[in-house]
């Protein structure tokens, strides 16, 4: 899975991955280079006293550190930036393919695990392949020519390659086996305890109220202690492997040093001869270290690269239509023709045979209990979710045929839960029209009645929105989301519970400055209380995902006891027939 995405997104890069492999080449060629001329300058001028010759070839031994110093800069320059282009690249792709995700795809995934995947996933990739460009690509040349050159130095010392490599290649096999499972253990217990954390920030308020600060704590603790945990038994590996390549490293040394000393004594070897072995055996040994290295990261990368993968090859319930349609004889008309809707794998459906229709210039309201699948019926109509069974036309054309920018022009969402981006009242409207003037968007803020507070605020229009809207009330947030619907002037207006946090008097007033805005537009609502769709063109009851009523609200009290139960909930008997 790693080679398969790095596949994908290296693909741009052949250019500059051949020029590191190239950098890499010379530098690791000047150094299996270097031991020999060392070894010229013991055996021909120290011991034969020649300055000249030592002098000639030390010249000679500085021109080729040189390059390799050059060649390993530029090489580890390029590398890296490669590196950094390719996790720019994958968390550009997992961004977008998020983007393009359902409620159902973002309910699989949840946003503690897609967010670990966007940046701690990405980063261990991104890790190992600046490492794979710094060390692994030089790693295996200076193996192979090590051997080489050492078989050029003495046949018969080098025969201590055979056990010394082996041993190493099979300790460092065992380590690797057991480190895998380590790291996909390890990637999980992230995702824990991000969605620990996010919980525990996001429902800080709740925490305190109930007075559970204890519970968290440990609960947090038990997550924080099972990384921990994983983490430990990862470093315990980590810190048995190095000391006993290094212990290998040493005992190769003082086994070259042994039998290399009785050769120089026999005759059959000259002491600089002896001193370019040890050299090579060194790189050998330590470029075998360096792979090591390598292949301790690459089992977490591995983990890593299918997670990443296991989203960038999920596809979207959602999808783009092959031929989509680009313009229709925009009306805002809205019909729901036998439509279904069914979670995969559950047993009921949400949503059975749903047929209405909604007219411009009508106000369409939804009402029903809790878990009657209104907001997911207000969910079909921008395609945030997909029917499984008949269609929902807009202006006579299937949702899932037109396309997605024509569908979000015509169709202006404000959602139960009203979402502020961090920047300005100004920026946050503008997400429902870029180049809307500063006229429009106090016109906005006036029908949503949300002109006054802005006006009080520091800055007005420029006045600082926190992430989430967390430094405005409830009812600010729920108004600014309205404002934002209205600044884009859709033909469909979609309102799921969008008027709860707000009070009865700014609810009317709401009402009212919407009626005389919309009156061109199809609006639907969402909402439980009645004060809000009593006056609507028609309302249409949902118990158990069925339609159980439509009509008015007067024909709902004499004729559908489901509605009347909702009503008499709130209201009296005399306040619902007045």
């Amino acid at each position: 899975m790693l080679i398969r995405l790095l596949r994908t997104y290296l693909r741009p890069y052949l250019t500059p991955i051949a020029i590191v492999i190239l950098l890499q080449f010379i530098q690791a060629m000047a150094s299996l280079y270097l031991p020999t001329l060392n070894a010229d300058i013991i055996d021909n001028g120290v011991a034969k006293g020649d300055t000249d010759y030592i002098l000639r070839v030390g010249a000679g031994m500085l021109t080729v550190a040189l390059v390799q110093v050059a060649s390993s800069i530029g090489a580890v320059y390029l590398g890296a930036r490669t590196a950094m282009a390719l996790g720019r690249d994958v968390r550009a792709g997992l961004f977008a393919r998020v983007g393009e995700f359902s409620a159902r795809e973002m309910g699989h995934f949840g946003a503690p695990s897609l967010i670990t995947r966007t940046t701690n996933d990405v980063q261990q990739v991104q890790m190992v392949v600046v490492l794979s460009f710094t060390l692994m690509v030089s790693a295996p040349i200076v193996c192979v020519g090590g051997v080489i050159m050492a078989l050029r130095q003495d046949v018969t010392l080098s025969a201590l390659l055979l056990v010394i490599v082996p041993i190493l290649v099979l300790f460092v096999g065992g380590v690797l086996t057991r480190m895998r499972p380590l790291f996909r253990s390890m990637q999980l217990r992230i995702d824990q305890l991000n969605r620990v954390v996010r919980e525990q920030i996001a429902g800080i308020r709740v925490i305190r109220a109930f007075v559970r600060d204890e519970y968290e704590q440990r609960r947090y603790a038990d997550a924080n202690q099972q990384l921990m945990d994983v983490s430990v038994g990862i470093g315990r590996l980590m810190a048995l492997t190095f000391p006993a390549v290094m212990l290998v490293v040493h005992l190769s040394s003082v086994a070259v040093l042994w039998f290399g000393g009785h050769r120089i004594d026999s005759g059959a070897m000259q002491i600089g001869a002896l001193t370019a072995f040890l050299s090579y055996l060194m790189q050998i040994l330590f470029s075998v270290m360096m792979a090591t290295m390598m292949f301790i990261m690459v089992p977490r990368a591995e983990v890593c690269a299918e997670r990443i993968q296991e989203v960038l090859t999920t596809v979207s319930s959602v999808r783009p239509p092959a031929r989509p349609v680009t313009t229709v004889e925009a009306r805002g008309q809205v019909e729901f023709r036998n439509v279904g809707f069914q979670y995969p794998g559950a047993e009921q459906a949400v949503l059975r045979d749903i047929s209405f229709l909604a007219g411009p210039g009508e106000t369409t309201a939804i009402i029903g209990g809790t878990g009657a699948g209104k907001t997911t019926l207000l969910n079909l109509i921008p395609r945030l979710c997909d029917t499984t069974a008949g269609a929902v036309l807009i202006d006579g054309v299937d949702a899932r045929d037109l396309d997605p920018s024509l569908l979000s022009r015509i169709v202006g969402v404000v959602p139960q839960k009203p979402y502020l981006f961090s920047g300005t009242i100004a920026t946050n409207l503008r997400y429902g029209r870029s180049d809307a003037s500063e006229d429009q968007l106090w016109r906005a803020l006036e029908i949503a009645q949300a002109r006054e507070f802005v006006e009080q605020l520091p800055g007005g229009l420029d006045a600082p929105i926190a992430q989430g809207g967390t430094n405005v009330s409830g009812g600010q947030r729920q108004r600014l989301a309205i404002a934002r619907a209205l600044v884009r002037q859709p033909e469909i207006y979609l309102f799921d519970d969008a008027f709860s946090a707000l009070d009865y008097a700014t609810d009317a007033a709401l009402r009212a400055a919407l009626a005389r805005e919309t009156t061109a537009a199809t609006v639907i609502i969402v909402a439980q209380r009645i004060s809000t769709i009593r006056d609507a063109s028609r309302i249409i009851v949902l118990d158990r995902g069925g339609i159980v009523g439509a009509g008015t609200h007067t024909d709902l009290m004499g004729t559908n006891p489901t509605y009347r139960e909702i009503v008499l909930s709130q209201l009296t008997e005399q306040e619902a027939v007045a």
